[in-house]
């Protein structure tokens, strides 16, 4: 296996070590608003330069939506946002055609509205308040990086990514996300309560009147080179990448898998599973500076990949597992 020193030219390796300092810059510059939230920050990271969309699963009040909007300004990228409501249409996300009049000829004709989904960076807020129809209008732009919309195909800017937040208390007046468009995000990051010098710190700056402003510390066109270079000259060892395969098989039911999760698992992940894999551990390699992914990065980001895409069953439910669990034991028994 060739390493990027061995086979990659001066601008390649100029990107890696312009890379460790993205990583860097952007970290300073999201501590200006955020506090803590350290796993979560460097997870969304990682995603951010494999290219990977995200979802956030915290209760209410942990900056979810503060941290996306803070990381938008910190990339310098068009970002939009929408707030998710059971009445919002799939018109309201993708745009829609208006009929307009020339005042000067009397002509008429159709003009194409676009919708919030026309950014780089989209937070979806609160995504499980509308229902799965409308969620679907974003499952072809978030695989594709296009929509279609008026009867036509309308690419997406590049990079395009959606960041979206999910309520996982609330059951009211929610929807659960359906598994298809689950499977289109790369990480579902758990979003945990603050420590107590964190929050103290949170209440006092928050209290004082004023929000630190944050400037921008790379442009678009510098993340999309960073982001070519991750999947693109980072590259696995084969035994990594047999490794990834082994365990997201290990979560599909059948006479081959683990004993626990024969009997508490329905639903295992599918192949795209094993790409994030791949992909997140490039990534997070790549960000700490190093050429080649270790089995250590893919223990780090299996939970994030994994922990959305294990559907358990009532067995599972009966006995208060979490998936999470369920996740972490395959990890230990497949990647020890």
């Amino acid at each position: 296996m060739m390493t990027l020193q061995q086979q990659g030219t001066a601008d390649d390796l100029a990107l890696f070590d312009e890379l460790g300092r993205a990583r860097g810059r952007l970290r300073e510059a999201i501590a200006q608003r955020i506090v803590g939230q350290d796993a979560v920050i460097e997870a969304m990271l990682v995603a951010l330069f494999a290219r990977g969309h995200c979802l956030f699963v915290g209760v209410p009040g942990l900056a979810k939506t503060l941290l996306v909007s803070t990381t938008a300004d910190a990339l310098g990228l068009d970002s939009g946002r929408i707030q998710f409501t059971p009445d919002l249409m799939p018109a309201d996300i993708t745009g829609t055609e208006v009929l307009e009049e020339d005042r000067s000829s009397g002509r008429r004709e159709m003009r194409f509205i676009p919708g919030p989904v026309f950014t780089n960076l989209l937070l979806a807020d609160e995504i499980n308040r509308t229902p799965p129809k409308t969620q679907s209008a974003l499952l072809e732009a978030m695989a594709e990086g296009h929509v279609t919309a008026a009867g036509q195909r309308r690419a997406l800017p590049r990079p395009f990514l959606v960041f979206a937040t999910q309520n996982p208390i609330e059951q009211e007046g929610t929807y659960p996300l359906p598994e298809a468009q689950l499977d289109r995000f790369m990480f579902s990051i758990h979003v945990g309560y603050p420590s107590a010098a964190d929050e103290i710190e949170i209440v006092e700056r928050t209290t004082r009147g004023s929000e630190g402003e944050v400037e921008p510390v790379l442009d678009c066109e510098l993340l999309v080179k960073l982001q070519d270079l991750v999947r693109r000259a980072i590259v696995p060892g084969p035994d990594l990448v047999k490794a990834a395969v082994s365990l997201v098989r290990a979560t599909r039911p059948g006479p081959d898998a683990p004993a626990h999760v024969q009997r508490l698992v329905r639903w295992g992940a599918g192949p795209r599973a094993s790409q994030y894999l791949v992909l997140g551990a490039k990534a997070r390699a790549a960000l700490q500076g190093r050429e080649v992914p270790s089995m250590d990065d893919l223990r780090v980001v299996a939970p994030s990949v994994l922990g959305h895409r294990v559907l358990l069953n009532f067995q599972a439910e009966a006995e208060g597992r979490q998936a999470q669990d369920v996740v972490a034991q395959l990890v230990d028994e497949v990647l020890s």
